[in-house]
């Protein structure tokens, strides 16, 4: 792979992660570029990876999911060698962000993980995020690593009843 085609890609993910109000995962970002075709998956794992090891990115792995973080020497990059994105790239990339905006948004702001705390007991952390503050965050214990999971997987569908429930209860 060129060298040229490298900077290309990582450019791509810089303007992303610059143009977008919150941290986007890995996932979020292979799906956008996968789907335009502009690379493939192992070229863009070997971008993730130097962007990393540069630290013009950071990331941060949250229930199996990692997220990643435009760092201040990735803005300054960014701006050397942003103009080599076409404009029609950029364009794209605006377009997805922009219609893409709230389930970028609820990916990000909803977060379930868990881990094992003692012998025989998991600890499912739960938050739901606006504006960057929390609004809710929740630790339960549980017996079993199978129940941890379901509740992180259900909180991700079910959090806003789950906050409204708690509010309305909350407020009587």
């Amino acid at each position: 792979m060129s060298s040229q085609y490298l900077t290309l890609y990582k450019m791509i993910v810089l303007y992303m992660l610059k143009r977008c109000e919150v941290p986007l995962s890995k996932s979020q970002i292979y799906d956008f570029i996968l789907e335009k075709e502009y690379t493939t998956f192992l070229t863009l794992q070997e971008v993730f990876s130097e962007l990393a090891s540069s630290e013009l990115v950071k990331e941060k792995t949250v229930a199996n999911r990692t997220f990643l973080e435009i760092t201040p020497s990735g803005e300054e990059t960014l701006g050397f060698f942003g103009n080599r994105i076409n404009p029609s790239i950029r364009q794209q990339i605006d377009e997805y962000l922009r219609e893409n905006s709230m389930k970028l948004r609820n990916e990000t702001a909803i977060q379930g993980d868990y881990r094992k705390t003692a012998e025989n007991e998991y600890t499912a952390h739960l938050v739901a995020k606006e504006n960057g503050q929390n609004l809710v965050d929740i630790s339960i214990p549980v017996p079993t690593e199978e129940i941890a999971q379901s509740i992180c997987d259900r909180w991700q569908e079910k959090n806003a009843d789950i906050y409204q429930y708690l509010i309305s209860e909350l407020m009587m």
